[in-house]
């Protein structure tokens, strides 16, 4: 009797909580083209971001121009963006005003591994993107920027598990208002939030 009471305790344990096997995580939901989109126009402008970060960031004030290589996931160089135009900034509102130009050549990029399936993507864009507005530099101010693209490719893969993506020649037409980013990416509705 105590033998068969040890076979069925083993036996619930098994089925209720994998005994000892450690939690499972739960997989991935499924990433239908909305969140695909929005994982795209995240890696668009955590892109966009980096180049500013490294091209403009810190420099004085005024007219800019400046070119960097992409890296590619592997750490490789993987094209170039070019990012020109203008940007000033009030110390005292801590904020960044920008009129730049972004001209993406094959520019890769990947994010850095993300717990959360939506951040995740390894994307090479192409394309001429504008950014207008204001960049929050200090939590009193808000960002709130206009981004557009008249003709923007994006390739390669976004969500984990990794999932081809590929658009071209698409028109973006996106605002980021604080943390959330939203509107048109090749005629279909796309947003995320940081």
């Amino acid at each position: 009797m105590q033998r068969a009471h040890q076979l069925i305790g083993s036996l619930a344990c098994l089925l209720l909580t994998g005994c000892g096997a450690g939690a499972q995580p739960e997989p991935a939901p499924p990433c239908e083209q909305s969140c695909q989109d929005g994982t795209a126009l995240r890696g668009l402008r955590e892109t966009m971001k980096l180049a500013y970060n490294v091209l403009i960031q810190g420099r004085p004030v005024g007219a800019q121009d400046g070119t960097t290589p992409c890296r590619s996931s592997d750490g490789s160089e993987g094209g170039m963006v070019h990012v020109f135009g203008n940007a000033t900034s009030n110390a005292v509102q801590g904020s960044s005003f920008v009129d730049l130009e972004y001209d993406f050549e094959a520019c890769a990029y990947a994010a850095p591994p993300n717990a959360t399936a939506n951040q995740n993507y390894d994307l090479v864009v192409t394309g001429h993107v504008t950014q207008q507005g204001t960049l929050a530099v200090q939590p009193s101010s808000t960002t709130a920027l206009l981004i557009d693209s008249d003709s923007l490719s994006l390739s390669g893969t976004v969500y984990d598990p990794p999932l081809d993506y590929v658009l071209s020649d698409c028109e973006v037409a996106v605002a980021q208002q604080g943390n959330r980013v939203s509107g048109v990416l090749c005629g279909r509705n796309a947003g995320f939030t940081f």
